[in-house]
């Protein structure tokens, strides 16, 4: 049995170590905001913070978790930057098809939270690793400066 924390919540699971988290929060906790998009860790869909730090869960599997506290997509309009960014993405109408949005938005509050001012290249840089099929990331980096604006 492991204890996790998440969104400032406290769950038990008793799940196998090597089971990635986006399959614990998905399918063990039905928190089904975090995507599965290609399993490897290249396209971001999947990410969430360990610690504040984006990770993406398809690839941390429970075994390299070890009392960090997690936030997901779920929880991140209870910090002031990540209101900020999910406010700014309604703003800026960031979405269209939306399934790569909530990995998006958990990188751009990462990014924004080490950076606060950042460039278009250091955005660009940053959110390198989150695809987006519909190709929103002009609106994605307008919706970062609008932030820091």
């Amino acid at each position: 049995m492991k204890t996790l924390e998440i969104n400032g919540q406290s769950h038990q699971v008793d799940v196998p170590d090597d089971m990635p988290l986006l399959w614990v929060l998905r399918d063990v906790l039905g928190m089904t905001g975090t995507k599965f998009g290609c399993g490897i860790a290249q396209c971001g869909a999947c990410t969430v913070h360990l610690d504040d730090t984006a990770v993406r869960a398809c690839q941390t599997t429970m075994d390299m978790i070890d009392g960090e506290k997690i936030t997901t997509i779920e929880g991140v309009a209870s910090t002031e930057i990540g209101a900020k960014v999910q406010a700014a993405w309604l703003d800026k109408e960031v979405v269209q098809c939306g399934y790569c949005q909530s990995g998006q938005i958990m990188s751009a509050i990462s990014l924004l939270a080490s950076n606060p001012k950042p460039t278009d290249a250091e955005i660009d840089e940053a959110m390198s690793g989150n695809i987006c099929r519909c190709g929103t990331y002009v609106r994605i980096r307008e919706a970062i400066h609008s932030v820091t604006a």
